[in-house]
């Protein structure tokens, strides 16, 4: 299993409707992540500088890149664009981070 976190910015009025745009999540990209090999993805937000953190583990990189090509997700990132930094395409403005360490 590979372990991946990442950091994203939020617009500082905008947690609430993320919260609930997460819980649930769409049914039909819950479906895409784990046939896509995601397992054990949580968000944490940071109210100090309006990050999330996002910790995820992933069977490949190769499956998890794919993720960003579907349908699904390419509507998940346009419905999201509104709350947070966002790139041309729609999809999050995501500052990948370096384990640094690791304890099992």
């Amino acid at each position: 299993m590979i372990r991946k976190a990442f950091k994203m910015k939020l617009y500082p009025d905008k947690i609430d409707t993320y919260k609930s745009r997460h819980n649930p999540i769409w049914k039909d990209l819950k479906a895409i992540l784990k046939s896509h090999g995601v397992h054990n993805y949580s968000i944490f937000f940071d109210s100090e500088t309006s990050y999330t953190f996002g910790y995820v583990e992933i069977e490949s990189e190769d499956l998890w890149n794919k993720i960003a090509s579907t349908d699904i997700c390419k509507k998940w990132w346009k419905n999201m664009a509104e709350l947070m930094e966002t790139n041309a395409d729609y999809s999050p403005v995501s500052m990948e981070l370096e384990e640094v360490f690791h304890l099992d």
